[in-house]
């Protein structure tokens, strides 16, 4: 039977790789939207981070966000994205036995 490839990819906070799955996408949408795309299935341009705050102020500290998208990025987007991720990082987990 033929092993399935596990897509990686890296976090732009840590500079870790890791699944694909166990990462939060961060989208610059067509229309220069940003916003975490907790599916993995909006269209645009994507880059990664860990499900940890810790992460995510890495990336706000080195404005890893900024470099990946090339553009700026505004402190009200970082704070809404930030926001997000604390709500996300609060659900409880529904895959747990």
């Amino acid at each position: 039977m033929k092993v399935k490839k596990i897509p990686m990819r890296m976090c732009i906070g840590c500079g870790e790789m890791k699944e694909k799955r166990s990462l939060i996408r961060a989208v610059k949408t067509p229309e220069d939207e940003l916003c975490l795309d907790f599916t993995g299935k909006k269209s645009g341009r994507g880059a990664y981070l860990c499900k940890s705050m810790e992460c995510f102020m890495l990336a706000q500290k080195g404005r890893k966000l900024e470099r990946a998208f090339s553009c700026k990025v505004d402190a009200e987007v970082y704070e809404e994205l930030k926001n997000a991720l604390q709500r996300e990082m609060d659900k409880p987990f529904d895959n747990m036995p």
